[in-house]
């Protein structure tokens, strides 16, 4: 029988009943099917969406699942690109913490909630908190390297939602416990501790916060940040403090809410560090560093020649990535490393670069990576960073490449680079050309 097991086919060539469907999709059609070139071919950025960022565990997102956040951002980001769903091969999302309410492949999940096909493939990577950007440079290599015509990038964080059960689930191991503990260290902690190694006073890390604070808030003031932005509405879960009974509440998340526009430095100068019963020389407090929160930011990546062949205008061009590895118990120095890797790879120095987006994990992440590597502050979080803005793990870097782009075209800047420590001691940095 023409269907039966050989030594060569040892599989049925039938398919089974369940399979038929796929089998009976149209063949690839169109320009992702077209045999082309892969070298020298450019990648680049023709959309960004993101959700408005909300606090964690109190807040608009607290009980949002992540194919629903990833899901408005990638379907947003699709249309702000003019192409079809069906026009996407593959997306690429990052994501921190991807189980329970992001995991089971929540790039693949996401895609399809979003309207993509079921020929929309779909991954999920985890670089703690370069995901985002990690997933954004993955989606460029994949148009550059192996023909992909239109890809996604992005990132997403429920920390509401998946911290709670990821913080009990958490199983370390005894030769790396013994070898490299601090690869389970809170981050907290190894910021005090690069504050303390590398001489960031207290007060400089203070001084920094109030200005990102200030710094975003101008931004919102003056609509900065609203054409990357796409309001969603969402079910909020309210926990009544007194009784612990629940309830519902409809909310729009239309921008970012973590930024505290009042914010002093004797303000911040009263805050007790968050460490300070365990260490009373700690630094860490919760006003000089990053807020947690929950979003989705998703960048729709094309090769140049299909942006032409469809008469789109990219917003830039991805250039380059590199990461670099560090101690674990000093992972925010990481840019310090990433950094010079990738500008020696593309023949730059620091100077030559426009614009910075650099994560404030803790603002003694900036300061120092500022600091070591001569990188002037007024290129740097122009409209604020993470300690105003918030922070979902894997959502951040494709948050800071979008606006990145978009903040650079505003300019006039030419390049950009994005770049963030990376727990378990590692760093990561992105080089963009904006258009």
């Amino acid at each position: 029988s023409p269907h039966s097991a050989s030594p060569l086919l040892p599989f049925t060539t039938t398919p089974p009943q369940n399979h038929r469907r796929h089998h009976l999709l149209p063949p690839p059609s169109g320009p992702s099917s077209r045999p082309r070139a892969t070298m020298s071919r450019r990648a680049v950025i023709v959309s960004t969406a993101r959700t408005g960022l909300t606090k964690s565990f109190r807040s608009g997102f607290n009980n949002t699942h992540g194919a629903v956040m990833q899901g408005h951002a990638i379907k947003h980001a699709i249309e702000k690109a003019g192409i079809s769903p069906g026009d996407v091969e593959d997306v690429i999302i990052g994501c921190g913490f991807p189980e329970g309410a992001t995991g089971m492949n929540i790039a693949r999940n996401a895609a399809l909630w979003a309207g993509c096909p079921v020929t929309t493939s779909g991954t999920t990577i985890n670089r703690f908190c370069s995901s985002g950007l990690q997933a954004v440079a993955s989606a460029a290599h994949s148009v550059m390297v192996d023909g992909v015509d239109v890809a996604i990038g992005g990132g997403v964080e429920s920390i509401s939602m998946v911290s709670p059960v990821a913080s009990k689930t958490t199983v370390t191991e005894e030769k790396l416990m013994s070898e490299f503990p601090a690869l389970w260290m809170p981050m907290i902690e190894t910021a005090d501790i690069v504050s303390a190694r590398y001489g960031i006073s207290r007060e400089a890390q203070d001084v920094y916060s109030v200005e990102s604070q200030r710094r975003t808030a101008a931004a919102q003031e003056a609509g900065l940040f609203k054409d990357e932005i796409v309001p969603m509405k969402a079910t909020m879960l309210v926990t009544d403090k007194e009784t612990g009974e629940t309830s519902h509440k409809t909310v729009l998340a239309d921008r970012d809410e973590c930024n505290r526009p009042g914010t002093t430095l004797e303000a911040l100068a009263g805050m007790n560090p968050v460490r300070s019963k365990v260490d009373p020389s700690a630094f860490i407090t919760a006003g000089n560093a990053s807020q947690l929160s929950d979003g989705a930011s998703a960048c729709v990546v094309m090769s140049e020649a299909e942006a032409s062949r469809r008469g789109l205008q990219p917003l830039g061009a991805f250039k380059g990535f590199a990461v670099a590895g560090c101690a674990p118990d000093e992972m925010g120095i990481g840019p310090v490393f990433a950094v010079p890797r990738l500008l020696a790879r593309h023949g730059l120095k620091v100077d030559d670069i426009d614009l910075w987006e650099l994560n404030e994990a803790f603002a003694v992440v900036p300061l120092y990576s500022m600091q070591q590597l001569g990188i002037d502050h007024a290129k740097t979080n122009v409209n604020g960073g993470s300690i105003a803005i918030g922070h979902p793990f894997g959502m951040t870097g494709s948050r800071m490449v979008g606006h990145a782009l978009l903040e650079g075209k505003r300019r006039g800047a030419k390049s950009a680079v994005v770049t963030m420590c990376i727990g378990g001691g590692m760093g990561a940095a992105g080089l963009f050309e904006i258009f």
